[in-house]
């Protein structure tokens, strides 16, 4: 082999060297840009983090928006009506306080014999209670009885009673009464309100009692009917307390508590006679007429139903619809409950045994 040259080795040393640092910055090279990238990236994920977290945040107010919404609804939504309970025991689940409606959904989702068997226990409870109630007009025979009826429209009891005595007094028969001057029976029936279309009325039943039934007063709901001013429920006041047939007697105070004790959903007095004569027997029509009507002037009145001095508030669906208070209720009670007189003049002695007042003749006090 020939000997190299000096000047050839130190070429190929710095051909070396070159080749060395050629490599040295390739990968240098390399580890810059793989540095660069890994920065790049870096740089793009936090650019891309606030275009994320701000997109996020536009959806946010959304979902905030929407529970706030859902909790101002039930912030707003009113609270649960606090429920009265009667005192006593019950026969069905006091369900709450409203009034009751035209569509009546019974206490407790109560079923037919359910409610029939409290509707009947309430009628036990009032006639313990009123074992005295019977109709508040002074009547001596079914002649007095259906003309003091038809003047008791629009007004009261007692205000007839009062107004009667002179009435009968100058026209004792139907035959005294038919002929008489009209302007003469609107003076006597001045008080009664509405004097002059009830004088028409009395005057002319005096007539058709006279003329079609030998001046008596007919026994059958079909005639009395007939008779000008009398209705069916005059006709089973008469009926009932003048003759002994059962009637039930659908007036206003009758109408509003077998409403407002859920017997019945119907405002047409008619169908509220059907749905209420189907609950009893026909033998007790007459005497729950008398019950309720009482109970409804002296106790559960129409405004403020003294529910506190109630004896059947554990029985009524409406307890807590009036003055719950004992005390505060028994100020509200009326007639003998409350001291004062009653609507007749000439209550029945029963009546008067159990404490009961005559009320006043008229102009008196």
């Amino acid at each position: 082999m020939g000997e190299q040259s000096p000047d050839g080795g130190r070429k190929t040393a710095k051909a070396t060297e070159r080749a060395a640092s050629s490599g040295k910055s390739t990968s240098a090279k390399k580890a810059v840009a793989k540095k660069a990238g890994a920065v790049s990236k870096k740089a793009a994920a936090k650019k891309a983090a606030p275009a994320e977290k701000a997109s996020a945040n536009k959806a946010a107010p959304v979902k905030k928006t929407a529970s706030v919404k859902k909790a101002a609804s039930v912030k707003k939504a009113p609270a649960a009506k606090k429920v009265t309970v009667a005192p006593k025991k019950a026969t069905a689940r006091v369900k709450g306080t409203g009034p009751a409606k035209a569509v009546v959904h019974p206490p407790g989702d109560e079923s037919r014999t359910a409610l029939v068997r409290r509707a009947r226990r309430i009628n036990r409870e009032l006639a313990e209670v009123f074992p005295y109630a019977h109709p508040e007009l002074d009547f001596d025979n079914s002649f007095q009885l259906v003309v003091a009826t038809v003047l008791s429209a629009q007004t009261t009891d007692l205000r007839v009673n009062q107004t009667t005595p002179a009435l009968f007094a100058k026209y004792p028969t139907p035959e005294d009464l038919a002929a008489a001057n009209p302007e003469e029976v609107e003076e006597i029936l001045r008080p009664c309100g509405f004097f002059r279309a009830k004088t028409k009325s009395v005057i002319g039943l005096s007539k058709a009692l006279v003329e079609d039934f030998g001046g008596e007063v007919p026994g059958r709901l079909e005639d009395l009917v007939k008779l000008p001013g009398v209705g069916r429920k005059t006709a089973f006041v008469v009926l009932g307390n003048a003759f002994g047939r059962p009637g039930i007697t659908v007036d206003t105070h009758f109408q509003r508590l077998v409403r407002r004790w859920q017997w019945t959903g119907e405002t047409d007095p008619d169908k509220i006679e059907a749905d209420i004569g189907a609950l009893f027997p026909k033998s007790d029509w007459t005497d729950l007429s008398h019950h309720v009507i009482w109970h409804g002037r002296r106790i559960c009145h129409a405004r403020k139903p003294a529910c506190g001095a109630c004896p059947i508030a554990p029985l009524c669906p409406a307890f807590g619809e009036g003055e719950t208070d004992p005390e505060k209720a028994k100020k509200l009670l009326k007639y003998e409950k409350g001291g004062f007189p009653g609507q007749r003049l000439r209550p029945p002695q029963a009546y008067l045994d159990a404490g009961g007042k005559p009320a006043p003749p008229l102009g008196a006090g």
